[in-house]
C-alpha cells in the first residue's frame, strides 16, 4: 500500500467537500486500490485495515483503530459538491453527491469497508485526461486535512511549478462555512498548517505569498517544485577543455558533464542547475 498511487478527475480534486484526516486516509486508501485496467463499478467493495493505516501513517494500530471506527461512522453522511465533468466531457452541471453508498465496520477485525455512490465513479475510474496522480506515501504522514488537499492542488499543476488560487473559491472548496472569517486566522490556520505539512512531509517545497484586488487580499500565489534526492548520485568527473578538444566537441557551461543547454530545457520550476543536473544523471540510470 505505501507504493500505491491516487489517480483522481481534476474535477474531483477542485470539488467543494471537507473531510478529516482520518476520513481522508479511508478513501485515499480505497481509491489506491482501483485497477487502472479494469472498470470501476459502484458494486465494487474496498477494504482498509488499522495495520493498513498504522503501517502508512507511521501511529500505533490501537490509535489506527479507534480513528477508523470514529471515521467510518461519519464518513456515510458526507457530501461533495462537483462542478464539472469528469474526463473535461460534457457541459458544465453542479452535482451533490456522497462519496460512499455503504461503509461496513467490522470491529472484531478491525477494517472499513467501502462502496463508492455511482456518481463518483467516473470521476475515479478510465480516466483518460484531465487528471492528477501522486503516490498515497506523500500525504500518508500529514495530519492536517488542509495539508492533504492543498497537496493535491498543487500536484495538479506539477509541471507548471506555481499556481495562484483565488481565496474564496479556496473557502468554498473547503467548505470552510463562515470559519477563518478574518485573513490573519486563514492563514494562520489553514495556510501556515498546510504548507509545513507539505514541506515537511512531502516530496515537494512550496513557498507562498498574497496578492490584492484593489485594498483586499484576494489570491494566493503559490511556487513549489521537486525537493533534490535524497540519494544523491555521485558527482562524475567533469571533462576539462582539454579532454573535449581531443574528442572534438565543447563542454563548456557543463555540470557533470551535462551540457548547460540541456540543462536548462529540462529543469523544473525552481530547480538549481545542479540539483537537476543530479535529476537527470538518476534518471538516465534509471533509464
Amino acid at each position: 500500500m505505501n507504493k500505491s498511487l491516487v489517480y483522481k478527475s481534476n474535477a474531483l480534486i477542485e470539488a467543494s467537500y471537507r473531510l478529516s484526516v482520518n476520513e481522508q486516509r479511508i478513501i485515499l486508501g480505497c481509491i489506491a486500490q482501483v485497477r487502472r485496467d479494469a472498470p470501476l463499478t459502484d458494486q465494487q467493495l474496498y477494504t482498509v485495515t488499522a495495520q493498513d493505516v498504522a503501517d502508512l501513517a507511521g501511529i500505533g494500530v490501537k490509535t489506527a483503530y479507534r480513528d477508523l471506527k470514529a471515521a467510518a461512522e461519519r464518513l456515510f453522511r458526507r457530501e461533495v459538491t462537483l462542478h464539472e465533468a469528469p474526463n473535461g466531457k460534457g457541459g458544465a452541471k453542479v452535482r451533490l453527491t456522497r462519496w460512499v453508498q455503504e461503509v461496513v465496520y467490522q470491529e472484531d477485525q478491525g477494517t472499513v469497508a467501502l462502496r463508492f455512490s455511482q456518481p463518483m465513479v467516473p470521476y475515479l475510474s478510465q480516466l483518460t485526461e484531465q487528471f492528477t496522480r501522486y503516490a498515497l506515501a506523500d500525504v500518508a504522514h500529514m495530519d492536517s486535512a488542509y495539508g492533504i488537499r492543498f497537496y493535491e492542488l498543487l500536484c495538479q499543476w506539477r509541471e507548471a511549478g506555481h499556481r495562484e488560487v483565488d481565496i474564496d473559491w479556496l473557502r468554498d472548496a473547503f467548505q470552510l462555512e463562515g470559519r477563518y472569517v478574518r485573513l490573519a486566522d486563514f492563514k494562520r490556520w489553514v495556510i501556515e498548517p498546510a504548507v509545513e505539512q507539505i514541506n515537511e512531509h512531502s516530496p515537494l517545497w512550496v513557498k507562498w505569498s498574497q496578492r490584492k484586488t484593489g485594498r483586499r487580499v484576494s489570491h494566493l500565489l503559490f511556487t513549489f517544485g521537486e525537493k533534490p534526492s535524497e540519494k544523491p548520485v555521485k558527482a562524475r568527473k567533469v571533462k576539462t577543455n582539454g579532454d573535449a578538444k581531443a574528442k572534438g566537441r565543447s563542454t563548456t557551461g557543463a555540470i557533470y558533464g551535462i551540457p548547460r543547454a540541456i540543462i536548462e530545457a529540462k529543469a523544473r520550476a525552481g530547480e538549481s542547475y545542479e540539483n537537476a543536473a543530479l535529476r537527470l544523471l538518476n534518471e538516465a540510470k534509471k533509464g
